[in-house]
């Protein structure tokens, strides 16, 4: 007879769907599951939506921000260039290249004495792709002795090696990236990266179940953790991309995990690992966090990746572990003992050989000594130049982040050179008696009109105030050369051996006021020639000529070859007219190219981030008129003189009358800004010298700026400064007189002519060395022998100012920088 239930029992039982009754906790247990899970899949699937929406948003969509780069001009080698050992080296070392014993990889090169091996590497330059090629150089006298291609012996006409990077224009975010296409990465990087990493990343779908579980007994029995249980797909998910914060807490993972399930099931595989190569992180230098594995090889290695060995590809997979604590330059053993860990990673898996095996295991870490990743702005006052001068066609915010190439004319051997040369000639003038003394520093290449450094300031680092560009000085004498440009464009008032008086010199100006200058060493002396009125920078023979060239015609003058705005005062004659050493090095381009007009750059062209040419600034400048080359020669003629025998003259005792330099000093009242101007047949370089507070420094333009100008050029090669002959005729002219004599003559003096404007001749006679020696002729040249038998000795007599001079053809004015 069945049991009959009391009533209390019947509540705690139910039939189920066969008739038998269940336990009511079974009910209420059920219950509470199904309410659970109703109640997160109400939750968790509008979240996965939400988190798929963000993985289109920011995944599907991404555009990284490619830092724009800017390049040093490529230094072209070829035959008879003006080079040495230790600026080729310079050069070298500037663009990353790694000195080794055989320089047959990409990037390296070897030095035997003055033999150079040199494997560049192929780059993107204004005329289309240059491809790598393996090249020797050798070197004799300062000079390219020889230029042959490594593999086929043969010489070659001229080869160009890739340029060093040299700053970084960045976007909102300091991250430095090179994308590459995942068939530009090295296999044993790709695979490498998966075996030590994630090696069932091809099978699982976003989190490896297994991985984990195996992860987690090698880090048992190895007592530490060495592998982590993070997939590729989960460590993508939290690099940034997605908005996973960093700390350790279980809603970060819960996310990372949610985030991986989806981007594997919505991309493929190699979509996922090709993100991932671009976008890892692999160090800091400074503020720049570098990204990627192609950034992360320069940043180490100063490769590009398929340059890198075995030992490298490993480190490279080993520091994604974490970049600053196996810091290779910073903690050297952890590093290698992380590489080592990675390469028998490698070996297990079957990636490298036994016998690569042990040979990597053997090698050092192969880092190099500095970042190769350039810093953001190492050379602030020649990036300032270049922003400036790409301001019309680029606005900021279009180069920042932009991922273009901007290819500028930098030297970086003759930058270093110019901010060495500062930082010594500083430190020997600053004495404590002088204020703080500053420099500003601009080196053009006088056959293009490229601007090769620009130094802003004794700080070479310091971004504040651009003395080279910003500061406004008086130039003084540097604006003499003009007076005298002007004269001798009129062949036939004037020429180099011309006499003019250097003796007191009164010029009414308006109001009644009258104007007299002194000469610096408050003496006068005579009558001189020309070109020795401008050697030694006589101030009241080149105000005599001045006035009849006129002020206007001077102010004309330097605003066509310069764009320099100044009031056509008698002042501006001895340089009453406040200008930039850029504003004057424009100016003397003139004369350092021979009379061609070339507006001087700093930026030769732009590119996009595929390589293509967007715009392209380095023109050939337009060919020198006659007229312009003729007048221009002259001048160098006497600013040559002037280094031989006038105010540079101590520019021989440094040993660079090798160059055969012409040059001018400049000096302001009160000795409170120092000039120098002076070019060589390769270089032109224009120093001021002086202190922000205007105070008296007691430095002249040869004690001052000339000093950096020597320093520089003692060690920058470069051409020795020859004259053209074309147009000129040179001529022997006689020591006191006027006229052309035999080159025998004593005293006689051999100068340039405009041709077919030479003086008539006159045979150097006894009689008239016998008068000289007697005094019969005056010490000013025109009086004597000469002239009682010709009649004709004398120099003519200068035109009034009130005749209008003739004027050299005036070329296009160039642009401002």
């Amino acid at each position: 007879m069945p049991r009959r239930h009391e009533p209390e029992d019947i509540e705690d039982y139910e039939d189920d769907d066969t008739g038998a009754a269940a336990p009511a906790w079974r009910r209420h247990l059920l219950t509470a599951v199904l309410a659970a899970a109703a109640l997160a899949a109400g939750f968790l699937v509008p979240y996965v939506m939400y988190l798929n929406h963000q993985v289109s948003e920011r995944f599907g969509a991404l555009q990284w921000q490619i830092p724009t780069r800017v390049y040093a001009r490529p230094l072209q080698l070829r035959p008879q260039l003006a080079m040495d050992a230790r600026t080729l080296k310079t050069e070298l070392d500037a663009a990353g290249y790694l000195e080794d014993e055989a320089g047959e990889r990409p990037g390296s090169y070897s030095q035997d004495k003055g033999l150079f091996t040199i494997a560049s590497r192929g780059y993107m330059d204004v005329d289309g792709e240059v491809p790598a090629r393996r090249i020797e150089v050798s070197l004799s006298g300062g000079r390219v002795a020889g230029l042959r291609d490594a593999a086929t012996r043969k010489a070659v006409k001229a080869a160009r090696l890739d340029p060093a990077r040299i700053a970084t224009l960045y976007g909102q975010r300091q991250e430095e990236r090179r994308l590459v296409r995942i068939e530009e990465v090295p296999e044993l990087l790709v695979t490498g990266l998966q075996a030590v990493e994630d090696r069932d990343f091809s099978h699982h779908h976003g989190v490896d179940l297994s991985g984990m579980a195996r992860a987690a007994w090698v880090n048992l029995l190895a007592g530490e953790k060495r592998q982590g249980a993070s997939t590729l797909t989960q460590q993508l998910a939290r690099s940034g991309l997605l908005g996973i914060g960093k700390e350790q807490t279980w809603s970060r993972k819960f996310n990372e995990i949610l985030y991986a399930l989806i981007l594997e099931s919505r991309y493929d595989k190699r979509t996922i690992l090709e993100t991932y190569l671009n976008q890892v992180y692999l160090g800091q230098r400074g503020n720049q966090a570098i990204h990627g594995v192609a950034s992360g090889a320069e940043l180490w290695f100063g490769r590009d990746l398929d340059q890198l060995s075995t030992e490298q590809v490993a480190l490279l997979v080993g520091l994604v572990k974490g970049p600053s604590y196996y810091d290779p330059r910073k903690h050297p053993e952890r590093a290698l003992e992380r590489r080592n860990i990675a390469l028998s990673m490698l070996h297990d898996t079957g990636l490298v050989d036994d016998a690569e095996y042990e040979r990597a295991r053997q090698a050092p870490l192969g880092v190099t000594r500095q970042p190769g990743v350039a810093a953001a702005n190492r050379f602030p006052a020649y990036i300032d130049l270049v922003r400036r001068q790409l301001a019309n066609d680029y606005p900021e915010s279009a180069l920042q982040g932009a991922g273009l190439s901007v290819l500028t004319g930098m030297s970086p051997s003759a930058q270093a050179y110019a901010e060495g040369a500062v930082a010594r000639a500083v430190e020997a003038l600053q004495t404590g008696k002088r204020p703080p003394l500053q420099a500003g520093v601009v080196v053009t290449d006088v056959h293009a009109g490229e601007v090769l450094a620009v130094v802003g300031g004794r700080d070479v680092a310091s971004h504040g105030f651009n003395r080279a560009v910003e500061a406004r000085r008086p130039v003084g004498s540097l604006l003499k050369p003009y007076v005298y440009l002007l004269a001798l464009a009129q062949p036939q008032r004037f020429s180099l051996a011309s006499f003019v008086e250097d003796t007191p010199v009164t010029v009414q100006l308006a109001r009644g006021k009258t104007w007299t200058p002194d000469n610096s060493d408050n003496t006068s002396h005579g009558t001189v020639r020309v070109v020795d009125a401008l050697a030694h920078s006589y101030n009241q023979a080149t105000v005599r000529i001045g006035m009849q060239v006129g002020p206007e015609r001077l102010a004309q003058l330097v605003r066509v070859l310069a764009g320099i705005e100044s009031q056509p005062n008698p002042s501006l004659i001895l340089g009453s007219t406040d200008q930039s050493p850029y504003a004057m090095a424009q100016l003397y381009q003139f004369l350092a190219s021979g009379g061609e007009i070339q507006p001087l750059r700093a930026v030769r062209g732009v590119l996009d981030p595929e390589g293509k040419l967007l715009k392209r600034y380095d023109t050939a400048p337009a060919a020198a008129q006659e007229g312009d080359s003729i007048a221009a020669n002259l001048v160098t003629v006497a600013l040559q003189q002037a280094v031989s025998e006038g105010t540079g003259r101590r520019l021989l005792a440094d040993g660079l009358g090798r160059l055969s330099p012409a040059g001018k000093t400049g000096t302001s009242n009160d000795g409170r800004d120092s000039w120098f101007a002076g070019y060589t047949g390769d270089h032109l370089a224009v120093v001021w010298m002086g202190n922000d507070q205007n105070a008296q420094t007691g430095l002249y333009g040869a004690t001052g700026a000339m000093r950096i100008w020597s320093g520089l050029f003692s060690r920058l090669p470069s051409a020795p400064l020859r004259v053209p002959g074309k147009g000129l005729d040179w001529q022997w002219v006689q020591p006191r007189g006027s006229y052309v004599t035999d080159a025998d003559c004593p005293g006689a003096r051999r100068l340039p002519f405009v041709a077919g404007a030479a003086p008539a001749y006159a045979p150097c006679a006894p009689a008239y060395e016998e008068a000289a020696a007697d005094g019969g002729e005056a010490q000013d040249g025109r009086g004597g022998f000469w002239q009682r038998l010709f009649g004709r000795d004398r120099a003519p007599e200068p035109a009034p100012a009130t005749e209008p001079p003739a004027q050299p053809a005036q070329p296009v004015t160039p642009p401002a920088p």
